[in-house]
């Protein structure tokens, strides 16, 4: 799942595709780097930002969404917490409710179900201004599975057919409870459900004793796609996309051989 933020203060690309035109260009570049799905978003969910209007969402997004449905057949996916947000991209293209609020705004699930919408749902404390001021758990991953099986459970009585869940690496967790997350994935995959994770380019990878910024991330970002599509991870939301799918190929030939033994 190839990241597309068209946004001026997303973390690690901000700004970088805010123009719909480079932003488009950039879409096509992921798809002809081995992307499968594109996951667009215009509103920034780092650490404590701030939220913005839909009409500003919408508004970063049509332009980019229509133009890319134009262009390609690849899955679109819309990250959004807002239900018109959801509603209107759904409308205009893409197939895909990625909230990392875990569908638990009511109207939401219901702009997914009428949609027959695939859904992402994300395991998130709070909000993204405040989700780093409680990181405190008895058993994170014991706490994120049991959030996302009622999550999931719900989108099913809803009449939500395909949903994919998310452990939410970096929203809410500290660094230490984010490298435990990937270590335990298989608690994770045993909900039934395909697991997608976020690893790229995180600050969790920065929290080791390298301290890399973000744009020297890379090879931890690698580490952990790796690890984590080994630990039960099918779905991986990358900004390096070329790169993540080179060592994908790497992890399922070694997986297709232990299979096959």
């Amino acid at each position: 799942m190839g990241i597309l933020n068209v946004t001026p203060d997303s973390f690690s690309d901000g700004g970088r595709y805010l123009d719909a035109s480079r932003a488009v260009e950039r879409g096509l570049e992921m798809v002809a780097e081995g992307a499968d799905l594109i996951d667009i978003g215009g509103e920034s969910s780092r650490p404590g930002s701030a939220p913005i209007t839909e009409a500003e969402e919408l508004a970063r997004l049509m332009p980019v969404l229509k133009s890319l449905r134009a262009q390609t057949d690849v899955p679109i996916s819309i990250d959004t917490q807002k239900p018109i947000v959801a509603r209107r991209s759904l409308e205009a293209g893409a197939s895909i409710v990625n909230d990392i609020r875990g569908l638990r705004d009511p109207e939401m699930m219901e702009v997914a179900a009428e949609g027959r919408a695939s859904v992402v749902l994300m395991h998130m404390r709070g909000t993204p201004r405040t989700m780093q001021d409680d990181t405190a758990y008895v058993d994170v991953v014991t706490e994120i599975a049991r959030f996302l099986e009622a999550q999931a459970l719900a989108a099913r009585e809803a009449g939500i057919d395909e949903i994919a869940v998310d452990p939410g690496l970096g929203f809410g967790k500290s660094a230490e409870q984010n490298f435990e997350i990937l270590a335990r994935l298989k608690e994770i995959e045993a909900l039934g459900h395909p697991v997608l994770i976020g690893p790229s380019r995180k600050s969790f990878l920065g929290s080791l004793p390298s301290g890399l910024q973000t744009e020297n991330r890379l090879e931890g970002t690698l580490a952990a796609v790796a690890v984590g599509v080994a630990n039960g991870a099918s779905i991986v939301r990358a900004h390096d996309v070329e790169p993540c799918r080179r060592v994908l190929e790497v992890v399922d030939a070694i997986g297709a051989v232990k299979h096959a033994g």
